[in-house]
């Protein structure tokens, strides 16, 4: 994370969308009392928003996303004809490298 950027909570962005969006303050005021680098990042979430409502506020993961659960088991026929396969490719493999 870099040093320089502070990351807020859902909670506390929402809090800050509302009041704004409820005409209590504007960016520029929310922006000084909450001591942000920006009224733009106010007006992001405000954006962001009334375009897709509160679930746009929730931080999203970043990197890579998890693989996915290996959900079909292989059945044991399926598993012993796989493993047919690759012992069929290693006999192959060493049939052509052998003396």
């Amino acid at each position: 994370m870099n040093p320089g950027k502070r990351s807020f909570t859902f909670e506390f962005k929402l809090e800050v969308v509302r009041r704004f969006v409820a005409g209590e303050a504007s960016a520029i005021e929310l922006a000084r009392e909450h001591d942000l680098s920006s009224p733009k990042l106010v007006e992001g979430w405000v954006r962001a928003y009334r375009r897709d409502g509160e679930e746009a506020l929730r931080s999203k993961r970043k990197g890579r996303p998890a693989k996915p659960a290996d959900t079909s088991r292989l059945s044991e026929l399926e598993r012993l004809r796989q493993e047919n396969l690759e012992l069929s490719a290693k006999v192959a493999y060493l049939e052509n490298c052998g003396p």
